[in-house]
């Protein structure tokens, strides 16, 4: 029986490297649920590889279609950004283990939908300095650094990953990045007894 390991966290907690990380580790054999997203493609991203970029129609026709299992809606500087999880044929939990990022709130949709027996949260923290000088120095490498955007994002994931609503999600186990192979054998040993 398969299961989801679930990343989540505060913005630039080092999520996509510890996910690219546990990708290649082939102790695992874990494979990526790559979720969709209306927000514009970034410098270095390729369509299907980090995300499946779409816009507004294409998220109402799958949604129409009844294959969305969980969407977030973000009205960003920049407009309306959506991020969402498609049952488009990628998900077999039968044979396979698999991995994806995602906030506190998709993880609950995702375990309902799949069920609470089928997830492995794990949750990366760090500190709020070390995260907006992180999330900072990402933007200026972009072509056209989209600075306000980064800010809200780091504001709202005070409340979206308030300590009440970890609670009631049930994250009891987390695992904090101030040093990346430390965190990452942490949460190699934690997937290894759990899967």
């Amino acid at each position: 029986m398969g299961k989801i390991v679930y990343l989540m966290g505060k913005s630039s907690t080092g999520k996509d490297t510890i996910y690219k990380r546990l990708l290649t580790d082939n102790c695992f054999g874990l494979v990526k649920i790559i979720p969709y997203t209306t927000r514009p493609i970034r410098i270095k991203e390729k369509n299907g590889r980090e995300y499946f970029f779409t816009d507004e129609e294409g998220f109402e026709a799958l949604e129409k279609s009844g294959r969305v299992i969980e969407y977030r809606v973000y009205q960003t500087c920049h407009g309306l950004w959506r991020y969402f999880t498609v049952d488009d044929g990628q998900i077999d939990l039968t044979e396979k283990n698999y991995i994806c990022i995602g906030t506190l709130e998709s993880y609950e949709s995702i375990r309902t939908y799949f069920g609470e027996e089928k997830m492995l949260p794990v949750l990366i923290e760090l500190d709020d300095g070390v995260r907006l000088q992180r999330a900072l120095n990402r933007e200026k490498k972009q072509q056209f650094p989209k600075y306000e955007e980064m800010c809200r994002r780091f504001l709202a994931d005070s409340e979206d990953f308030a300590e009440d609503k970890v609670r009631r999600a049930g994250i009891t186990k987390r695992f904090r990045n101030d040093n990346l192979e430390q965190c990452l054998s942490e949460i190699k040993k934690y997937i290894s007894e759990m899967l």
